[in-house]
């Protein structure tokens, strides 16, 4: 996947080049996020989220533990009726934990929801700054170098970050 892209890359550069020059800039959206007063406040609200699921999970744990320490101690004394009976409320309860984990914090999970509702705004305002800024200083391709794509070499005269974050505190 990199190999390809770095290819595409190329090939754009070198086909641009005939043409005209190409003009790049890059950006560090991790710092423009880190700087904005939204996105702390998105993750401040989705800290808040996993802390109160962090707290009922540990409820459900709990309660789990409770159960088998329970358990383990009267097994001796328990019929087999009683003693299958606590077996599966077991089961039950570690189906529990485990369904809850996989709802909130699994592939498709509420964290990865509420994450996506909280960030898609300001993610959102950040691209289109990003793009006026682009516009504005007729750069022909932006790069976020805070994304898995490698450069060896930046020249800090095309970072475009400060002007995207003064973008951003204009609006």
């Amino acid at each position: 996947m990199k190999i390809s892209l770095a290819v595409i890359f190329a090939l754009i550069l070198l086909a641009g080049s005939s043409y005209s020059q190409q003009k790049i800039g890059y950006v560090d959206s991790k710092v423009i996020l880190e700087t904005l007063q939204d996105a702390r406040d998105a993750q401040t609200n989705l800290d808040n989220f996993v802390q109160k699921w962090k707290l009922e999970l540990q409820a459900i744990n709990d309660s789990l533990v409770l159960m088998k320490d329970d358990y383990e101690k009267k097994k001796l004394i328990l019929t087999e009726k009683v003693k299958q009976q606590k077996e599966e409320e077991i089961k039950q309860q570690e189906k529990k934990v485990t369904d809850f984990k996989q709802n909130k914090f699994g592939e498709n999970g509420e964290y990865f929801q509420k994450q996506q509702e909280l960030m898609k705004p300001v993610q959102d305002r950040v691209f289109k700054a990003i793009q006026d800024v682009a516009k504005e200083g007729g750069y022909d391709f932006v790069i976020d170098r805070s994304t898995q794509l490698m450069l060896l070499y930046m020249n800090d005269r095309y970072d475009l970050t400060q002007k995207v974050i003064k973008k951003l505190e204009a609006q």
